[in-house]
């Protein structure tokens, strides 16, 4: 049997928010289209079936809890090393 698709979006800013928010969430179709509407904006998209499991389960709205904090931060790492590499290339988004 197929395993249905998953995704979660998040969303953190620093100063603003205590913890990442879960901001969509869904499987099938729905996963599919925060995925394409992810890669659409340019937001970094990061698979891992496990967390988008979890992610997903996870109201609307609401904060992370704690004990995702280290996964989530791993990838807010990584998409941060994605978005210096990006700028020191020379390029800039339209961050308005």
């Amino acid at each position: 049997m197929k395993k249905m698709k998953l995704a979660a979006a998040l969303k953190y800013a620093q100063g603003e928010d205590d913890a990442p928010v879960v901001v969509a969430a869904g499987k099938g179709i729905t996963a599919i289209n925060i995925v394409q509407k992810a890669l659409e904006e340019g937001v970094p998209v990061h698979e891992d079936a496990d967390l988008a499991q979890i992610l997903s389960s996870i109201e609307v709205g609401k904060e992370i809890p704690q004990e995702l904090y280290l996964a989530v931060a791993e990838i807010l790492a990584f998409v941060w090393k994605l978005d210096k590499k990006y700028y020191s290339a020379g390029d800039k988004r339209d961050e308005s």
